[in-house]
């Protein structure tokens, strides 16, 4: 096992940090517990999550009411291994020796949870293959 150190490093970028990256981030930790460090950011964060975001991630209880949106700095990216896009475009700034996965994923800003469902799943897809691989890496 890792020490903590030596765990991967994972951070997750969108727009606002109010949707995809918080449930990337929740479903990152509920999936690798503490065999991975994860992080989210957004380049433009909005006030508060989304609220129908909240309530998708319940459906899989997983509480992330108290996360808060926070913004993107070039220390997150430079202390994370992997660093997950999620329509941030330009914005996000990037180091060489990193890791730059883009997910393209529709954006849940507005939509309510029937909407949000779809996004979540597709989130937790790729999060249960990246789990897969970085954890087998280390």
């Amino acid at each position: 096992m890792p020490s903590p150190s030596e765990r991967p490093s994972v951070l997750f970028v969108c727009v606002h940090n109010a949707g995809r990256s918080q449930m990337a981030a929740a479903l990152l930790t509920h999936l690798a517990g503490d065999r991975v460090e994860v992080r989210s950011a957004g380049s433009a964060p909005a006030d508060t999550v989304n609220p129908a975001v909240v309530e998708a991630m319940a459906e899989l209880d997983i509480d992330i009411s108290a996360e808060v949106p926070k913004v993107l700095t070039a220390e997150a990216v430079k202390a994370s291994d992997v660093v997950i896009t999620m329509g941030c475009g330009d914005t996000c700034p990037v180091f060489p020796g990193k890791r730059y996965l883009d997910w393209e994923l529709p954006d849940p800003a507005g939509q309510g949870v029937e909407a949000v469902r779809p996004i979540r799943d597709q989130i937790e897809k790729r999060i249960r293959g990246l789990v897969d691989e970085i954890t087998s890496a280390s």
